[in-house]
């Protein structure tokens, strides 16, 4: 982006950081609905260092609920998983990460095998739309910050694929 349009790469970062900053969760108002959990396995900084985004999706709109970054501890996706049980879903589907049986509820979790697909087909298509999270190229995020502004701005942004 810079190059076309011959600013520097700090003025394009400052314009997504600043575009961000403006995009927010949207408030879903619905409860008893469905939503699938899972994580997908990146690198910021270098190939060196690994981070995880783990994000829940609405099963029937598929529209984000909420995503974090960073290491695939307990206490990282609980803090989404909390949020997420908030909303007093009917059903919460996951992979079976073993940390997921300590964080839901055992009458809203499932983890049938094929009950993920709509997650997983979002994750393919975030890994084809966004390049810094492709695990075998040579793109990847330089820093937390930047990867979060990214997230934010192409899962709720306004001119966004994922906002129905």
């Amino acid at each position: 982006m810079s190059r076309i349009l011959q600013i520097p790469k700090s003025s394009v970062q400052m314009l997504l950081l600043r575009a961000a900053s403006k995009v927010t969760r949207p408030m879903l108002s619905t409860s008893h609905e469905s939503y699938e959990v899972d994580e997908m396995y990146i690198f910021i900084g270098s190939k060196n260092t690994a981070c995880y985004i783990v994000y829940a999706v609405n099963r029937k709109t598929r529209q984000v609920f909420d995503f974090i970054t960073g290491s695939r501890s307990k206490e990282q996706i609980g803090g989404l998983i909390r949020r997420l049980l908030l909303m007093a879903p009917a059903k919460i589907y996951t992979d079976r990460l073993n940390i997921y049986k300590s964080l839901v509820p055992r009458s809203v979790h499932c983890t049938f095998q094929y009950m993920t697909n709509r997650i997983e087909r979002i994750n393919l298509t975030l890994r084809t739309h966004l390049k810094r999270l492709i695990r075998k190229g040579i793109c990847f995020s330089r820093s937390a910050v930047m990867l979060n502004a990214c997230l934010k701005l192409y899962m709720w942004g306004k001119s966004s694929p994922m906002v129905h």
